[in-house]
């Protein structure tokens, strides 16, 4: 896929995250200069010769310095996980979001796309094909800081789009495959503890995106980002428009690496009393360590989450490259390769 119009200078922050790593490749592959940002030194991206600037974004002057030269920012750093205190979550996510568009401005940057999630919209029921009218819920219906303040930031980002800044957020949902260091090795590790357990019947819809198909998401809104584009201002769900039952989308992450299917089961209220109590005994005895389960897990673990894709696909020209079974074989594949 190549660029349209002119090479750019690009960007990237959390440029040597999953995602990020992937996005600075394709930009890289298609003839744009990338510059990315992120608070280490990443390997991967010195074989492909991208150059790797080190800052912190909760830093104003260190995303502002970073940013010289640049003609867009494809903003993907924030604070991994669900756990911590409210505190790094708002000063990462939501005022490190806030640094990187007002920097943009100051640099005179027109185009700026936000890798945001579609759990700014989930209060805690279920999402069956919800399209991006749906409103976000109130700040104290989060069942967790990691998507209140991602609520935040997309607000901000998108609040910003104008004639001279251009912005767009693009929501991937449970992005997975070769090189992802949270899901799958989570999962594979909790099955081979034996402490992997599916919350309900596992029958819950879900959608998920492969790390190619939300990077070349990334790369489509980039190219058709302007202050007049349909898609400025704008916030768009990307998956893979397969909606599966939960058990399913999990037991092919496990038979990619060689495990057996998940048949455990526990009840939905059975995780999220068990999510309470250890969320209150961890905040007190353990703060530093993510409890097994919390509300927010076990919400997300035993409710639909699928999306319709409508808007991406007329807005953004947005077709995932890759089915969910090509990219079990390709994670097949790199789990084979990388544990011989």
């Amino acid at each position: 896929m190549g660029g349209e119009g002119d090479p750019m200078n690009i960007l990237v922050t959390g440029g040597g995250g999953f995602l990020g790593t992937k996005i600075s490749q394709k930009l890289k592959d298609r003839g744009d200069t990338v510059r990315t940002f992120q608070r280490g030194h990443y390997a991967d991206l010195v074989e492909r010769d991208i150059e790797q600037v080190q800052g912190d974004l909760t830093s104003y002057q260190s995303v502002h310095d970073a940013m010289v030269g640049m003609d867009a920012v494809i903003h993907v750093a924030a604070k991994a996980g669900i756990w911590g205190p409210e505190s790094d979550y708002r000063r990462i996510k939501y005022e490190g979001s806030r640094h990187v568009v007002d920097a943009a401005k100051a640099h005179g940057i027109k185009r700026l796309v936000y890798t945001s999630t579609p759990s700014v919209v989930h209060g805690g029921d279920s999402l069956a094909g919800i399209d991006e009218s749906a409103p976000y819920p109130e700040l104290d219906e989060f069942l967790s800081p990691y998507p209140r303040s991602k609520s935040l930031a997309e607000r901000y980002v998108l609040k910003a789009h104008g004639a001279s800044l251009a912005t767009v957020a693009l929501r991937p949902h449970l992005i997975w495959g070769p090189g992802d260091n949270h899901l799958i090795p989570r999962l594979i590790d909790r099955a081979r503890q034996g402490r992997l357990f599916l919350v309900g019947d596992g029958s819950n819809l879900v959608d998920s995106v492969y790390v190619d198909n939300a990077a070349d998401a990334h790369l489509l809104a980039l190219d058709r980002l302007a202050p007049e584009a349909s898609c400025g201002g704008k916030a768009y769900f990307i998956t893979q428009g397969e909606p599966m039952p939960m058990k399913d989308l999990i037991n092919a992450m496990l038979s990619a690496a060689g495990l057996p299917p998940c048949e455990r089961t526990i009840s939905v209220g059975i995780a999220k009393a068990a999510g309470a109590v250890l969320e209150t005994a961890h905040k007190i005895f353990m703060p530093s360590i993510e409890p097994r389960m919390t509300r927010f897990l076990a919400s997300q673990l035993s409710t639909a989450h699928y999306y319709n894709i409508d808007a991406a696909e007329r807005d953004l020209d947005y077709k995932p490259r890759l089915s969910f079974a090509e990219g079990i074989q390709e994670l097949a594949v790199h789990l084979q390769q990388t544990t011989q």
